[in-house]
């Protein structure tokens, strides 16, 4: 999952061309002659699995995917897929952690600036809710939601666990530390923060709902949601 909804509301996260077909590939990986696939082209065929799968996934549905047809599609043999993802269970995990390690390199990019801590977590903040809104996030999503961790297949992370809520309970810490946030547990405090400034927006739009999707609207309801999120995290 990802994106700081695993635990509760299942991904988080990155495929820009989860819409789009790729074009299909060899049947099998580039090999030197006589030997092994270079790593090169090991993973060029893991990135074309998962960015097939994800397409397939996001499509279809958990249900509806099968693994053979991820084979077929990204030209690849079924024991390839196999080998490298027991189950599809663990191929739905696999795109997501890779989702989430490119959505955590992106928001590490996004917080590098120096800015006063509330600054920082305002940011946070609205940089989650414009990843968690991209069309292939909340695809995969709404997959994950309906189908993939109710049958047990997938696992969501404890939201103790997940990296973009230790990342944004650290701020609120920050700012209990210099006195503009009031006390309590920060990653109860985050995971509210969470709630308050990017479900609804979410949740909207996986029911495919128009209300949030242009960056206005959701401009508008986050500053109406930080607003009052920030008075109920104020010092007392």
């Amino acid at each position: 999952m990802v994106a700081g909804t695993a635990g509760k509301r299942p991904v988080a996260a990155q495929n820009r061309a989860a819409g789009a077909k790729p074009a299909r590939a060899s049947a099998v990986a580039a090999r030197p002659r006589g030997g092994r696939p270079t790593k090169q082209a090991a993973e060029e065929l893991d990135r074309r699995i998962l960015e097939t799968a994800a397409r397939l996934f996001s499509t279809q549905g958990f249900a509806g995917t099968a693994m053979e047809q991820v084979a077929a599609e990204c030209g690849a043999g079924k024991d390839t897929i196999y080998r490298r993802y027991a189950s599809k269970a663990a191929l739905f995990t696999a795109i997501s952690d890779r989702l989430r390690a490119q959505v955590i390199s992106e928001m590490d990019a996004a917080m590098a600036a120096d800015l006063p801590v509330m600054e920082k977590l305002k940011r946070y903040a609205r940089t989650l809710l414009a990843i968690n809104m991209r069309p292939d996030l909340l695809a995969l999503n709404r997959v994950a939601l309906a189908e993939a961790v109710p049958v047990g297949g997938v696992k969501a992370t404890p939201t103790a666990e997940d990296p973009f809520m230790i990342r944004f309970s650290a701020l609120v810490a920050r700012a209990q530390r210099e006195g503009l946030a009031g006390p309590g547990d920060p990653l109860f405090m985050a995971d509210q923060l969470l709630y308050a400034t990017s479900i609804k927006p979410m949740i909207t739009a996986m029911l495919g709902r128009p209300e949030f999707a242009d960056a206005a609207a959701q401009d508008a309801y986050f500053e109406g949601a930080w607003t009052l999120a920030l008075r109920g995290i104020a010092p007392g």
